[in-house]
């Protein structure tokens, strides 16, 4: 990513492309201007998204200056949510569901057949970095457990043999 002027805020130079300032600015103008921290998520989903999949201090601290917000806050929106990274990922994030609908399907033996087949535990990459396994609390969708995200889809009703068709069906 190239450094490029705020050309808005006359805040000096950030790490966001002038791609990423545009997006961030359409979520920005949902909001009124005096709460445009309001799209702080989106902004760091936008950043996150722009640096192959995760955010660093220094793309943080540029949503939160071009934000007008504390860092701090910034921060605290990025490690809370599970959908943000502070670390590099794989190509491919796999969210496998461990709350309790899921744990009660069965999400368990869901973890264990990703582990195996994949050789890597939770939190782990891959070693050609092409998938990262992470357990997260809550995807929302509850009534089609044992379920999973890989990137932006849904997987639900998981079986070991349904994820090896998803494995096989992965660029």
């Amino acid at each position: 990513m190239a450094a490029v002027m705020n050309p808005d805020e006359n805040q000096g130079d950030t790490v966001l492309s002038v791609e990423s300032l545009a997006k961030i600015d359409q979520w920005v103008a949902k909001y009124p201007v005096e709460q445009k921290q309001s799209a702080v998520m989106a902004a760091l989903r936008i950043a996150q998204e722009a640096n192959s999949g995760y955010l660093t201090t220094e793309l943080m601290d540029a949503v939160a200056d071009y934000l007008d917000m504390p860092r701090v806050s910034v921060y605290e929106v990025a490690t809370f949510y599970s959908m943000y990274e502070l670390t590099p990922v794989g190509k491919h994030k796999i969210c496998v569901c461990t709350n309790i609908s899921c744990m009660l399907c069965g999400s368990d033996e869901i973890v264990a057949h990703f582990k195996k087949r994949l050789g890597i535990g939770l939190g782990e990459t891959t070693a050609d970095g092409r998938i990262t396994l992470k357990e997260v609390e809550c995807l929302g969708a509850c009534v089609g457990a044992p379920m999973l995200q890989i990137d932006r889809q849904y997987f639900e009703y998981l079986t070991p043999e349904t994820i090896d068709k998803i494995l096989d069906g992965l660029d």
